[in-house]
């Protein structure tokens, strides 16, 4: 595959500077990955996969939230397209910030129906969010709450990802309350679960998560937790965004534990591993970088490694400005990529969160992802980044 180099002719656009000034920006040709996998892979690789918003709905975003089913659906179906799996109803998702969990039931409901007929393979978010975390006054609320989502997910045929509590953040007051309620769930669960150790950094009404802010002996409280129920814990998850971390509890968890990762900082370098182990994948940026990613991962399954790194190592510097602080408005980069690239019409999210970023923050994606050869049609991508531009007073 050839690197992308020179630039479209005839394409070009203001993009605006941090320092207010405007840039002529000349878009490069792309580079041509496939639209279905080639190969196989030798990592699970899940994306966790946004949800288009319905821009004609007559609601209230910043109270309910309207989708586009088709659109949605149809997204999904590009991701297992590319051998991914789709790692459903997550924070990627909005939820519990826009999407809540009638409708991430209804969307956990219709993903699996359109994945059974593929073989497709996807993993559904179960959680507490529908108890507010001021409604929890026992540990034994936050079972129930666990206990009712993942009773409905298991009643849809889907796969478990078990998902962070805001309520458990919050009355949790030691590693014996964390036992308590994750022992009982592991108990039940039909099938091995991913649990996800969502950080406060995606989500700051996580902070203290395993019962204390000593991020030290809260790996210790997690790695028994997962290790005394590793029969019935497929992976676990982990987005602290600190890649030692992770190295660290991937080789202490028990060998029949994968490590998905979600650094969308440091994802190339956990994914290819080192001599002591890799991690799989469950990240938020293979939404945004799907091809490549597919792409990426089955040049590694074929030995090819230096193209591995070719393809994925120039996405990370786009994820890391998606993801930068405040990271929980992540989720605007993820959308406005899916825009650009043609998987929806229109740059809406539901909870009107498609304010939460700057117009700067948004060119940047536009170049960061240009670079990396990530539009499959540039002069798409350019036309829809100057509709935006002009709704926020910027004429190209």
């Amino acid at each position: 595959m050839n690197k992308h180099a020179a630039s479209v002719t005839g394409l070009s656009l203001q993009l605006p500077r941090a320092d207010g000034t405007l840039e002529t920006y000349h878009p490069s040709s792309p580079r041509a990955f496939p639209a279905r996998l080639e190969g196989t892979l030798n990592r699970v690789v899940y994306s966790a996969a946004h949800v288009v918003a319905d821009p004609r709905a007559d609601n209230d975003p910043w109270l309910t939230a309207a989708i586009d089913w088709d659109r949605t659906i149809a997204f999904r179906e590009h991701v297992w397209d590319l051998g991914l799996g789709v790692a459903e109803a997550m924070d990627t998702a909005q939820r519990g910030m826009g999407l809540d969990w009638p409708t991430s039931l209804e969307l956990i409901r219709r993903s699996v129906a359109a994945a059974r007929p593929r073989g497709a393979l996807v993993a559904s978010g179960a959680g507490t969010d529908h108890l507010a975390p001021e409604d929890a006054k026992s540990i034994d609320d936050v079972i129930r709450a666990y206990e009712e989502q993942v009773g409905a997910v298991e009643a849809a045929g889907g796969r478990i990802i078990l998902m962070a509590s805001r309520a458990l953040a919050r009355i949790g007051r030691n590693a014996d309350d964390y036992r308590k309620v994750y022992d009982r769930i592991l108990s039940q669960v039909r099938e091995p679960v991913i649990i996800h150790w969502l950080g406060d950094m995606f989500d700051p009404a996580l902070t203290g998560y395993w019962g204390t802010n000593d991020l030290d002996a809260a790996m210790d409280t997690a790695v028994g937790i997962i290790n005394a129920n590793a029969a019935k814990v497929d992976g676990v998850k982990i987005s602290l965004l600190d890649k030692q971390r992770e190295i660290d509890m991937r080789r202490r968890l028990d060998t029949r534990v994968k490590m998905y990762t979600g650094d969308d900082f440091n994802y190339a370098e956990l994914i290819a591993g080192d001599e002591q182990g890799f991690s799989h994948a469950l990240l938020g940026i293979f939404d945004a970088i799907a091809p490549a990613a597919s792409y990426a991962v089955s040049r590694l399954a074929a030995g090819d490694l230096a193209t591995f790194h070719d393809v994925l190592g120039p996405t990370v510097p786009l994820s890391r400005h998606i993801f930068k602080a405040p990271t929980r408005f992540y989720k605007t980069g993820v959308v406005f990529m899916a825009y650009l690239n043609g998987h929806q019409d229109h740059f809406t999210m539901i909870g009107g969160q498609e304010s939460t970023r700057s117009t700067v923050h948004l060119a940047e994606i536009f170049r960061l992802a240009d670079k990396a050869g990530l539009f499959a049609d540039p002069a798409r991508a350019t036309a829809r980044m100057k509709a935006v531009l002009a709704t926020r007073g910027i004429d190209s």
